[in-house]
């Protein structure tokens, strides 16, 4: 690094760690240089426009609004760096002039921002934009050339008339912009992210760790168990469906067909954990860098060390294990969309059940999936419960037969995997019954609720009747620390026992979780959710257990559309009419139940008239993006944060990383008519309503 006695100068104050511009720039250059060459962009140009894209942040102006003494600034006073460092762009070549514009001018807002604060914005609603970001330029402006030369930029000195021509030459380019997808802003976006996380001492180590393409040879593993294992995986089609139920090794087939870094989605955030830790650890002995992709991650590396913090959140991993909606950015335009295309272009895409999600989110995945054709990735689907309808849509945005790899198992396979017997019951008494005959056989026995306040109303009943038999309960409405306790307890302890225990959940047992249970007891869903949950049952497989049948006790709908919730009566209705009563769950019928269930595909009325990709083209101007609202409305994704009294302090006083470990996620609706404190957007619920056993009890909330 070097040092020119510019120390003074910040890129970020001290309560974001003090960081010198100089240290900034660098960092942000070495990490541009690493992704533009692994990307295919002009590593060249892309340093140049990383080392100017916060030179205005030399002006004493935007030191200032790093001070704790802010009197001095005028009332609502608005600084945007990014309009100060476009002062300078004569210093590039006329060719070279728009890649620059776009590595800076949007890197941190839209050109049209909702908070009215995008270049454009500043433009047509301040008296004098330039006027107002250039004050002082003639001398500040000395010392940012010094810092542009030690960086190697050939520099001149700029007037203030020169300055104002540089500006409006990028008013002049933003306002006649066209549609489309700027790389050059994703770029500089995912360097600037990954450089405001590292500390200088580890900026080659997390750089080299970057880009790596993983050795999966470990995945070439044969078992006469698993028929998947012994089909090729050599076929020069570029995409895949393999079809097959859980434990055919769809996990280890899928990867095999993978020659590039790998994305792997899944539905839920208890599935991805657990596929993380899989992953993980099959790939320990390799360079493969494997991170983990949620607003929790962070938890799983209590033990980790800082570099593998930073990989967790950024771009380059060699296995990125992920849900959809950190991908749906790319279909509605998010900020940050740009570096996310980036990062997966030319990957191998693994879609692991994601269908099991309302008709919203098919229609949101086969967008993705149209996105991420177009983007050059190798899409690779696998699915025990999919309905014909939705793959042969799937089928034909790969490219149909001349594109796509498909793989079936045969009737004769897929009948050792026959493993349950479907019990219909009716009534409570029922249920209680079950669960005493569960208890005294000593068995491991499931119970799944859709809603949380059922299974935690459940679970106070049975751990009152059994107190002497392990007892858990597993739900989304615990504080996130505590949760990532409860699915390792669950799938280390409980599921390892052989004295019996009851386990009482909801849907986050449904999906790539790991657990083998003796007997299941569940109110009924959707069918393929229902498939997915039976797979906890007698799921080890081995030559001992092929034939065996274990008992699944599915309770009736509600013919109540609120009891019903989160789903459809009329689904709910359809799926307990085609199960089997008292015989086996035959799996060569799977599919015919799925599509007596599913005849077609309803696919869910989105508008799509602001999302980023439609018909094969960008739709969104360039260095434009759509506000996150707009996602959440679609996918009513309207979590938010409650915190306990007794957290409270400690959570306001903490970094990010720690927050976490005391965070509730709730649905908005569930806490908004509460009267329930709020501090910063936090809910603040008392001590009573939270249980370390139960979790939140919202009833007990007001």
């Amino acid at each position: 690094m070097i040092n020119i006695g510019y120390e003074h100068i910040l890129a970020k104050g001290d309560s974001q760690g003090g960081v010198t511009l100089l240290q900034h720039l660098f960092d942000v250059s070495e990490a541009i240089c690493v992704i533009a060459r692994n990307i295919g962009k002009e590593v060249t140009l892309a340093r140049k426009g990383a080392i100017l894209h916060d030179i205005g942040k030399v002006s004493p102006l935007f030191q200032q609004t790093l001070s704790t003494n802010r009197e001095s600034l005028p009332p609502n006073f608005v600084f945007r760096h990014e309009i100060a460092s476009l002062f300078f762009l004569s210093l590039f070549k006329d060719d070279e002039k728009a890649a620059v514009i776009e590595m800076i001018v949007a890197h941190h807002k839209s050109l049209v921002d909702v908070k009215g604060r995008g270049f454009l914005d500043l433009y047509d609603n301040m008296e004098d934009c330039f006027a107002s970001h250039s004050v002082g330029f003639e001398i500040w402006s000395r010392d940012a050339l010094n810092i542009l030369e030690c960086f190697g930029i050939q520099t001149h000195l700029i007037s203030l008339e020169e300055a104002r021509e540089n500006y409006e030459h990028a008013i002049d380019y933003c306002e006649n912009i066209e549609n489309g997808l700027s790389d050059w802003k994703g770029v500089l976006m995912a360097a600037d992210h990954l450089a405001s996380a590292m500390e200088e001492k580890s900026v080659y180590n997390i750089l080299s760790k970057l880009f790596i393409v993983p050795d999966l040879s470990f995945y070439n593993r044969q078992h006469i168990l698993y028929p998947l294992s012994n089909i090729s995986v050599t076929d020069s089609r570029s995409h895949t469906i393999v079809t097959a139920p859980t434990g055919a090794g769809k996990t280890d087939f899928l990867l095999r067909r993978c020659h590039g870094r790998v994305f792997y989605v899944l539905p839920f955030q208890a599935s991805i954990n657990a596929m993380y830790e899989r992953i993980r650890h099959d790939l320990s002995n390799t360079d493969a860098v494997v991170s983990l992709l949620h607003s929790t991650s962070i938890l799983k590396l209590e033990d980790g060390d800082f570099e593998e913090a930073i990989l967790q959140k950024h771009l380059g991993a060699s296995v990125k294990v992920l849900t959809p909606q950190q991908l749906t950015g790319l279909v509605f335009g998010i900020k940050g969309y740009e570096a996310l295309k980036i990062d997966l272009q030319g990957c191998d895409i693994i879609l692991d059940e994601i269908h099991t999600y309302s008709n919203i989110m098919q229609s949101i995945v086969l967008r993705m999936v149209e996105i991420l054709m177009h983007i050059g990735c190798r899409i690779h689907v696998g699915t025990a419960t999919m309905p014909t309808a939705l793959y042969q849509q799937i089928i034909q945005i790969l490219g149909n037969d001349k594109s796509v790899y498909e793989v079936k198992l045969d009737e004769d396979v897929l009948h050792t995997f026959n493993r349950h017997i479907i019990y219909k019951i009716s009534a409570h008494t029922d249920v209680m019954n079950i669960i005493h005959e569960s208890v005294s056989s000593h068995c491991k026995l499931l119970i799944v609720c859709n809603r949380v306040n059922r299974a935690q109303q459940l679970y106070v009943e049975l751990s009152e009747k059994y107190p002497d038999v392990p007892h858990l309960l597993i739900h989304s409405r615990f504080k996130r620390q505590h949760r990532q306790q409860l699915e390792m307890l669950l799938k280390e302890q409980y599921n390892n026992m052989s004295c019996g225990c009851i386990v009482v959940a909801t849907q986050v047992v449904e999906v790539s979780l790991d657990i083998s249970f003796d007997i299941m007891v569940t109110e009924c869903a959707p069918i393929d959710a229902m498939i997915q949950r039976f797979g906890r049952i007698n799921r080890k497989r081995t030559s001992e257990t092929i034939g065996i049948l274990k008992p699944i006790y599915v309770l009736p709908p509600s013919d109540n559309r609120l009891d019903a919730l989160p789903y459809d009566v009329d689904i709910l209705q359809r799926s307990y009419d085609v199960l089997p009563d008292g015989d086996v769950l035959e799996e060569a019928m799977v599919q015919s139940l799925l599509d007596k269930v599913y005849p077609s595909v309803e696919i869910g009325n989105i508008d799509y008239s602001g999302v980023a990709f439609i018909d094969g083209e960008w739709c969104l101007k360039k260095l434009y993006h759509n506000a996150k609202s707009a996602l959440m409305n679609v996918l009513d994704i309207d979590n938010v944060v409650c915190v306990t009294e007794s957290d409270e302090i400690e959570y306001m006083q903490s970094k990010r990383s720690h927050k976490l470990m005391f965070e509730i996620p709730v649905g908005f609706r569930s806490v908004a008519y509460r009267n329930l404190r709020q501090k910063n957007g936090i809910y603040i619920i008392p001590d009573v309503s939270y249980d370390e056993d139960i979790g939140l009890m919202l009833d007990n909330a007001n």
